[in-house]
C-alpha cells in the first residue's frame, strides 16, 4: 500500500474509530489472489470485544462505501484486535501490557531480555526479570530508547498474584 493511500485511509477512518472510544492501531491493504483485503486493527485501554469490532466494522464499511478511498476494485474489510502476541510500539501499548511478560530486543547489541512489565512512565519501564534455576526475580529499569522491538508473550501456566497469596 502506498504511503499516500495509507495516510488517506488513516485520515478517513481514524476519526470514526476514535468516536467509538477506540484507538486505530494499524491499517494494511494486502492482495489475496485477485481480491484486496483492508485490515484494520483497533484496541482500547480495556481491550475490544466482538460487539465493538462489529460496530466499528459497520461504521467503517459505510464510510468506505461512500468514498473512493479503496478505488474501484473489490475488497474485503477485516476489523480485529492486535492479538495475544502483539508488538509494542507506542507508550500506550506498554501501559496496556503492565503485568504481562514481554520479550525485548535491545538496541546496539544489547541482546534479548524477557521480563514482566511492572510500571510505565514517560521515560521507560520498571521490569521484573524472572529468576533462572530457582533464583529470585530481579528488578530492572529499561528506557524506551534502549528498546528496539518488544512483543507480548503468551503465558499458559502463569498463576495470578491473588492465587499465589491464597
Amino acid at each position: 500500500m502506498s504511503t499516500t493511500q495509507s495516510e488517506r485511509l488513516r485520515q478517513l477512518l481514524e476519526p470514526l474509530v476514535t468516536s467509538q472510544d477506540l484507538d486505530l492501531e494499524e491499517i494494511e491493504v494486502a492482495s489475496v489472489g485477485r481480491k484486496r483485503v483492508l485490515r484494520v486493527v483497533i484496541d482500547s485501554e480495556d481491550g475490544v470485544d466482538l460487539d465493538a469490532i462489529a460496530e466499528v466494522s459497520r461504521v467503517l464499511s459505510a464510510k468506505l462505501d461512500e468514498t473512493d478511498a479503496m478505488g474501484e476494485g473489490e475488497y474485503d474489510l477485516e476489523v480485529g484486535s492486535p492479538g495475544a502476541e502483539r508488538a509494542l510500539t507506542e507508550r500506550r501499548h506498554y501501559v496496556r501490557a503492565v503485568n504481562r511478560l514481554v520479550k525485548f530486543q535491545l538496541t546496539e547489541g544489547g541482546g534479548e531480555l524477557t521480563a514482566r512489565i511492572l510500571t510505565v512512565d514517560d521515560e521507560g519501564l520498571d521490569l521484573e526479570v524472572p529468576g533462572v534455576k530457582g533464583r529470585k526475580p530481579t528488578s530492572r529499569r529499561l528506557a524506551f530508547d534502549e528498546i528496539d522491538k518488544a512483543r507480548v508473550q503468551v503465558e499458559f501456566n502463569r498463576k495470578d498474584k491473588k492465587e499465589e497469596e491464597a
